[in-house]
């Protein structure tokens, strides 16, 4: 065996979908993530939610009416949507193929829903499942957000104890412990990093 029989694999740009339960701290870990400037494009998400005070357009979400929403569906505009907790959330389809194209590697933060969606539209993404300690732990954070009424609250922990029965559908699964947020960057960033020295590449088409 000589020199010409390796070569040099040039990394195909992935497709890397953040989910899990409400209050993992999928948020959290996106902006820190840009805070340290890590190369990646960060989708942002069209939802007709309304904005949370600490959120800006453009940048957490873009915040769209209904009417919004309802024309991008019939555009085509949209790789995945769904209704999540009485809100419409999706994902701008031509955001996700120019990062692609441009060969970036490409973060999208949805709910468990979406991640099944996805990878049945894309079966080459990778698939990150964010959880917490204990589901104990999950509950305390949701009820420390204080940003639903009681019956809302009831509605994301119950929806949220279902989903984390679905981890076994992901490639792998990332403990976000309470305050040891960069810790849980380390591990994406290292399940990134050997993403791209597989031999064979995962290569996404849209």
């Amino acid at each position: 065996m000589n020199d010409t029989d390796f070569k040099i694999i040039d990394p195909e740009p992935l497709l890397i979908v953040l989910s899990g339960p409400s209050g993992v701290g999928k948020d959290s870990v996106i902006n820190r993530m840009r805070e340290r400037g890590l190369p990646f494009h960060f989708v942002v998400t069209a939802t007709t939610r309304q904005k949370r005070p600490a959120e800006i357009d453009g940048i957490d979400y873009f915040f769209v009416s209904n009417d919004e929403f309802a024309r991008m569906i019939e555009a085509d505009e949209l790789l995945e949507y769904a209704i999540v907790y009485n809100d419409y959330k999706g994902i701008p389809k031509q955001q996700v193929r120019n990062a692609l194209t441009s060969g970036e590697d490409v973060i999208m933060r949805i709910d468990v829903q979406g991640a099944g969606t996805i990878r049945k539209l894309v079966p080459e993404a990778v698939l990150i499942f964010l959880t917490t300690e204990s589901e104990e732990a999950m509950v305390q954070r949701l009820q420390a957000r204080q940003t639903e009424t009681p019956e809302g609250l009831k509605l994301r922990i119950a929806t949220a104890r279902q989903e984390l029965k679905r981890a076994s559908e992901f490639d792998y699964a990332v403990v976000n412990k309470q305050s040891c947020l960069d810790a849980t960057v380390d591990d994406i960033y290292a399940i990134i990093v050997a993403e791209h020295h597989r031999v064979l590449q995962r290569k996404v088409a849209l």
